[in-house]
């Protein structure tokens, strides 16, 4: 036997523990998954993925109801087999709402109804009981007034065949199914679901996105300096992996996010101006972000959580603008803190000690060389057969032009057009 507890908000933290569950469970060769339930809900499509992954398992389930099975934990209570509840438990209010807990229209709630008929139907219950936990309209008169979402007690739902009998506890639900013989596993959750769990929150999301941008803003206003590009990178790591771990975060969209700072990169240091490719960069970035924290199939979103969208764009944009802010504001005191020093070396080489920035090639002052690669202000010349770093003094020189040696700055050789 095998049994795991869905106690918390149905979410992507729950999806992953019934993934992980059934592969246990099917790995022990279980007879039969015992899920422990208390819940007030969550988000649909995750209860609709579980929902799934019930019905479609070759081991026979069942719910243990502690308590609560309300809106989509009545979902996911309706795929199993058997649904035992404790004494004082409900279950129902299925009605599909918003984060305020107002009723959404009318095209989410007859999709949600069309999810518990079907449910009801594979295992062979009431439809019309399903039914009427979302829709206040269906006439049930023993169990609810007409224009109320029914909810069921754990005696009602019995009485109504919904529901196959009480249970105290997950081993009277194991020893009623006629195994009481048989060992009990149980899924244990380790640190590394704890630190999921804690990094898919919202809030911790917005922190780093907050070092996201701001790590990439830092970097681009002071370059070579390097931490600020490493926090950037690390928090991009912790915000995308678990998401991506918990199945929100897809392919497409970590790559439309890295595709976005490739861009902004480009339009800074390579591209003159702030044109299309510098829009198109913030765009992308957004829109990477955004996206990674939103169930989605690619661009068809979860049409039961319609706020989720617009939620997480709020908190992307809000950390974006807070990030620039904060660096444009605190950006000067970082650099000149005591913590900032000791991360970047500080000493100087200066010339009176025998340090110089580059070898000198002073025989080329003044000296003709022709563009091999285009200067962007940057590029390759040839002088004498021989390639050099070269930067253009004014604007871009194409290959193949001539230009003249003014001086040399560090590595490379600073040069003019000829005229």
């Amino acid at each position: 036997m095998y049994s795991f507890k869905l106690t918390e908000d149905i979410g992507p933290a729950t999806w992953r523990t019934t993934q992980l569950a059934f592969d246990e469970a099917k790995a022990n060769g279980a007879k039969l998954i015992v899920i422990e339930m208390n819940t007030y809900g969550g988000m649909v499509n995750f209860a609709d993925s579980i929902r799934t992954k019930i019905l479609n398992s070759p081991v026979k389930t069942a719910i243990f109801i502690n308590h609560n099975a309300a809106s989509a934990g009545a979902l996911i209570a309706l795929a199993c087999d058997d649904i035992y509840m404790s004494r004082g438990s409900s279950i129902g209010a299925a009605s599909v709402v918003n984060g305020e807990g107002e009723v959404l229209p009318e095209k989410y709630q007859s999709y949600m109804r069309g999810l518990m008929r079907a449910t009801a139907e594979a295992k062979n219950r009431d439809p019309k009981i399903a039914e009427a936990f979302v829709d206040p309209d269906v006439d049930l008169p023993k169990w609810k007034e007409k224009g109320k979402v029914l909810t069921l007690t754990s005696k009602e739902a019995i009485e109504a065949g919904l529901a196959k009998a009480y249970a105290k506890d997950v081993y009277d639900v194991i020893q009623q199914s006629g195994l009481a013989d048989s060992d009990v596993a149980f899924y244990k959750s380790t640190w590394v679901d704890a630190l999921i769990n804690f990094l898919v929150n919202p809030a911790v999301s917005s922190i780093l996105i907050l070092l996201i941008i701001g790590g990439i803003y830092f970097e681009m206003q002071t370059p070579g300096i390097g931490f600020a590009l490493v926090v950037a990178i690390i928090a991009a790591l912790l915000f995308f992996a678990p998401l991506y771990m918990q199945g929100l975060a897809d392919n497409w969209e970590i790559v439309l996010f890295v595709l976005g700072v490739v861009l902004l990169l480009l339009e800074i240091f390579v591209i003159p101006g702030f044109g299309i490719a510098g829009i198109l960069g913030i765009v992308f970035v957004i829109c990477g972000l955004t996206f990674s924290m939103v169930p989605n199939d690619w661009f068809d979103f979860v049409p039961s959580t319609p706020n989720n969208l617009f939620n997480s764009l709020i908190i992307v944009l809000i950390s974006m603008v807070g990030s620039i802010v904060l660096c444009v504001v605190f950006g000067k005191g970082i650099l000149h803190s005591k913590a900032f020093q000791r991360l970047v070396l500080t000493d100087e080489q200066q010339s009176s000690m025998g340090y110089v920035s580059a070898l000198r090639n002073a025989e080329l002052i003044g000296r003709e060389g022709e563009v091999k690669t285009t200067l962007r202000p940057s590029g390759k010349i040839e002088i004498d057969g021989k390639w050099y770093d070269a930067v253009a003094r004014e604007g871009f020189v194409e290959r193949g032009e001539t230009v003249v040696v003014e001086k040399q700055e560090n590595y490379n050789l600073v040069v003019r057009k000829k005229q």
